[in-house]
């Protein structure tokens, strides 16, 4: 049931409204006047307003302005007897979802709540959804050893620094990386990730910068590249280490000059793309073996991160099973199983070459194979 405001000075028009739209099972405050709306508005969170515009004391095109002020995102649509066209699109232009003529045409009115408010349920979903990454995301522990990642990523995040991630496989890099995404100036814009050490040698430079028609046997199209997509935001080049030395010669000159050039073609495309990469490699020893480059290094490493394994901050591991047993038992809709004390302890003791990753695979298997309650002989039975 969504909860809908009227505001008009003539009560026959707010009496009809409130009718048609309890008709539709709908919830209806009223009000006469804008200062009275504005106080409603304050006090409570609606799903639509509908607006006259002209009202004695304050007219509904500042009283739409003041609604945006107190919460930009309820639609507000504006309902006129004296309408044109220059009115209606002033209204458009100071946040309106629409605005309608009097006489009201029912059908109109209807047609019109159902599009608002299906905005108001899609933005909804929207914040819920975001809600469910950023925790699939979430930064997880209070140890000294990640405080100094989450001192260096506030410092960092609203730059444009280029940035670097080290650190064995699973310790979450991509966590780090996705967390400097959504704290910068470039949230909302594209996020684009690339596993280098996942695309075949031959292919890394057509996903990277795109191909044009013909370019090889199998470009039967020509395609645009991840740095291409990612322009205005973010690319998280993961596992830079494992990239070939043509691929990177090309990422160098992407970041010197800010320009692309797909395979095949001559043409340079102009990109605003901010650069972080990962990797699990010693980088410096590579660049020793000739594996990797070290101009592209220098390029890089403006901002290095280095996340430490998860043996050296298992003081965080308790904090790490609650929080995935949360979100496997959430995934699977069963109950929230917990952990005793002496489970957790003997979890802490083992050693973790697998890190993060190998954390969260041990509680899932503990989660589907143990009781209500994980106990210690729970983890000696099911954990290596």
């Amino acid at each position: 049931m969504a909860k809908v405001l009227v505001i008009d000075d003539e009560k026959s028009i707010r009496n009809t409204l409130k009718d048609v739209l309890e008709y539709e099972k709908n919830n209806v405050d009223l009000a006469d006047n804008g200062i009275d709306a504005l106080k409603k508005v304050s006090e409570n969170s609606y799903d639509l307003i509908f607006s006259d515009i002209k009202m004695p004391e304050m007219d509904g095109i500042e009283v739409l302005q003041k609604i945006k002020e107190i919460n930009d995102e309820v639609p507000v649509v504006m309902i006129s007897g004296h309408g044109n066209i220059e009115t209606a699109v002033e209204c458009i232009k100071k946040g309106a979802f629409d605005f309608i003529e009097k006489p009201i045409d029912l059908n109109r009115l209807l047609v019109t709540m159902r599009n608002a408010l299906d905005k108001t349920n899609l933005m909804t979903e929207t914040k819920v959804l975001k809600k469910k990454v950023d925790k699939k995301y979430e930064m997880i522990g209070e140890s000294e050893a990640l405080q100094k990642v989450k001192d260096i990523i506030d410092k960092v995040a609203t730059t444009d620094a280029r940035i670097l991630i080290t650190g064995p496989n699973g310790t979450g890099k991509e966590v780090v990386a996705r967390q400097i995404y959504s704290m910068s100036n470039r949230a909302g814009k594209p996020f684009v990730e690339v596993n280098c050490a996942a695309i075949p040698s031959e292919l890394i430079e057509s996903e990277l910068f795109g191909h044009e028609k013909g370019a090889f046997t199998s470009a039967i199209k020509s395609r645009s590249g991840k740095f291409e997509q990612a322009n205005g935001g973010t690319i998280f080049l993961d596992e830079i280490g494992d990239m070939s030395l043509s691929a990177q010669a090309k990422v160098l000159r992407c970041l010197q000059e800010n320009v692309i050039s797909p395979v095949g073609s001559d043409k340079d495309i102009k990109i605003d793309v901010r650069v972080i990469a990962a990797t699990n490699k010693n980088l410096k020893e590579e660049i020793e073996k000739g594996n990797f480059r070290e101009d592209l290094y220098h390029r890089l490493s403006v901002i290095l991160i280095n996340v430490p394994a998860l043996d050296e901050r298992k003081e965080d591991i308790p904090l790490l099973i609650k929080h995935f047993a949360k979100q496997i038992c959430d995934e699977y809709g069963s109950a929230v199983k917990t952990f005793d004390d002496k489970a957790i302890k003997k979890l802490q003791e083992r050693a973790w070459t697998g890190n993060i990753r190998e954390l969260r695979n041990v509680v899932e298997r503990l989660i589907i194979l143990g009781g209500q309650k994980i106990t210690v002989e729970n983890v000696e039975s099911f954990v290596n």
